[in-house]
């Protein structure tokens, strides 16, 4: 016969119920039973470790490596201007014009291997001048290779007011053949 859940529970009321000393003991015991306690695995973290570990070293060697190579690379050169005050202003004379004319070029598709075939002159004359710097550097200071310093610049700038012109001439040329055609 079924009894009523609400008289039990007065019931357990009532009584004074006390656990016995050493429960606890025996309750975590049994959860350990149910729930054993899994080790904590680190391997993870030390192959995570490592990875940092060899990117830093590989990185630090990288700068290194790369800092040697542009030690190595980089010739020490001395310029006009580091001559006198009279050799400075020539210099930058010249460079200042010659990027001038480089800055004021007009670039189209149609130009382009004209600008090509000049640029590549130039930058023949700009390696020929580093050279020039670095003899300067290692002979020291003659009127010949001051002489060749100022010679390579005054070219670098024909041959851009040179290629300036040329752009100007082909520029009416191609106005005059759309005038002629319109």
């Amino acid at each position: 016969m079924p009894k009523d859940i609400r008289n039990l529970v007065k019931d357990l009321k009532e009584e004074n119920i006390e656990l016995s000393q050493n429960h606890e003991v025996r309750f975590l015991n049994k959860l350990e039973e149910v729930f054993p306690e899994k080790k904590k695995s680190y391997q993870w973290l030390y192959a995570v470790a490592s990875i940092v570990i060899l990117l830093g070293i590989g990185v630090k060697f990288y700068i290194n490596q790369e800092k040697y190579v542009t030690e190595e690379n980089t010739i020490e050169q001395v310029s006009l201007g580091e001559i006198s005050p009279e050799m400075k202003k020539i210099e930058n004379y010249y460079l200042t014009a010659i990027n001038y004319e480089i800055v004021s070029l007009n670039a189209t598709p149609d130009n382009k291997a004209l600008l090509d075939e000049y640029f590549d002159k130039i930058s023949k004359l700009d390696t020929d001048y580093k050279r020039l710097n670095q003899k300067l550097k290692t002979k020291g200071i003659t009127n010949e290779i001051i002489n060749s310093l100022i010679t390579n610049l005054q070219l670098r700038l024909q041959l851009l007011i040179h290629l300036k012109d040329q752009l100007n001439d082909l520029q009416t040329k191609e106005n005059k053949n759309e005038n002629i055609t319109i």
